[in-house]
């Protein structure tokens, strides 16, 4: 009989960023009319996710709109649409 392996469990604190950076692309999808995989798209092509990833623990403190925004001026830095 072939054995099934354990889940793996995500500690909490990685559990805490994947929500929160999945809440942030769908927040900035919705406020700007995209669909969430092309807001992924969006924000990987111009830099948004990776400031994400590094400043995560920062920004999950502060109000999602600002976040949001935040995001946009970054990717807008990085060549994206004005």
């Amino acid at each position: 009989m072939k054995r099934l392996k354990e889940p793996r469990v995500l500690d909490r604190e990685t559990e805490n960023k994947v929500n929160f950076i999945a809440f942030i692309i769908q927040r900035f999808a919705s406020s700007f009319k995209m669909s969430g995989p092309d807001a992924y798209l969006f924000l990987k092509k111009y830099g948004g996710l990776d400031y994400l990833y590094k400043y995560w623990d920062a920004l999950h403190t502060d109000i999602p709109r600002y976040v949001v925004h935040e995001m946009f001026m970054v990717c807008r830095e990085n060549g994206g649409p004005r």
